[in-house]
């Protein structure tokens, strides 16, 4: 049975038969902004366009390496330090599906809108932190998205197998403003890697502040 984990909660990677979960998606899930029109009889539908990013942290709490669109804008990315958007990591150890722009419409089909596959036993030595987290595009902020889920499993971007644990963020007023989330992240501990559901939202207009967030604030 899948976790469902709680802001804060930390857990470690073993199933229920006591093996250890070390290849497995990390996806997240979201839901385009649906109103009633004429007279309730049709929906019009807003599309939401998040965007689920990493980096990962050495053990002297350096940015090591990093996944997040390429579609970001260099010049702007370099006045906070950072490269050049990419969906593969050193090592081919962590893979990213690429962009949806969109969401779920018509209510959630089962599949995450974007994806980060990973391999921990290809993960360089040196790492001992990835951070998850989102940056929404458009102008909305997550008090009107109907929900965004984060979850583990094992399969495919496009083939769910086996939920391991998921994380629920649900439309609520304390996100008003809030256009950014760090997730949760996956840390290294006695050589042990674990589990952090993080949810904190903050007003972030831009992939960059929330990196810099997580490096001043989160290590």
């Amino acid at each position: 049975m899948a976790i469902n984990l709680q802001k804060g909660q930390r857990i470690d990677l073993r199933k229920t038969g006591g093996s250890t979960l070390t290849e497995f998606c990390v996806g997240v899930n979201w839901g385009a902004i649906e109103k009633k029109a004429f007279f309730g009889l049709s929906k019009t539908a807003t599309q939401v366009d998040l965007d689920l990013s990493c980096v990962m942290i050495d053990s002297g709490n350096n940015i090591a390496d990093h996944l997040y669109s390429p579609q970001y804008r260099p010049e702007i990315l370099a006045k906070f330090g950072l490269p050049a958007g990419k969906l593969l990591s050193k090592g081919n150890a962590l893979r990213h599906s690429g962009d949806d722009r969109a969401g779920d419409s018509g209510g959630d089909d089962g599949l995450d809108n974007e994806v980060i596959t990973v391999n921990l036993n290809a993960i360089e030595p040196n790492i001992t932190q990835i951070f998850f987290f989102l940056n929404n595009a458009g102008p909305e902020d997550f008090s009107v998205i109907p929900y965004a889920k984060i979850r583990m499993y094992e399969g495919t971007p496009t083939s769910v197998k086996e939920v391991f644990a998921s994380y629920n963020v649900a439309a609520e007023g304390q996100y008003a403003g809030k256009k950014a989330l760090i997730m949760g992240k996956l840390y290294k501990k006695e050589n042990e890697w674990k589990f952090n559901a993080i949810g904190d939202p903050t007003e972030d207009t831009f992939l960059g502040q929330t990196i810099q967030r997580i490096v001043k604030s989160y290590l």
